[in-house]
């Protein structure tokens, strides 16, 4: 399996968007500030993530929701998350 994941930055706010075979490995990198890309910003929590079967249609989808509209999807998809914990 493959999986896109979005973690937010419980000291910025900011979201972080990626792609792996391992989602419980990549998210303990993150924490523990082996990711370059999210170095210093930790600590993590786990927000959303989806399951795919093929390595390509994760990094498409991990593309997507990079983009301008599925950031839109994301922000409309954890409406109600995003509500409670502000």
């Amino acid at each position: 399996m493959q999986y896109v994941y979005v973690l937010k930055s419980t000291k910025d706010g900011k979201w972080y968007t990626g792609c792996t075979e391992d989602l419980r490995k990549r998210f303990s990198e993150h924490n523990d500030n082996k990711v370059c890309s999210t170095k210093g910003r930790g600590p993590f929590e786990l927000i959303y993530y989806e399951a795919s079967l093929s390595k390509e249609d994760a990094f498409a989808r991990e593309k997507y929701l990079k983009s301008g509209m599925g950031k839109r999807y994301l922000k409309n998809r954890l409406k109600r998350f995003l509500s409670l914990t502000g």
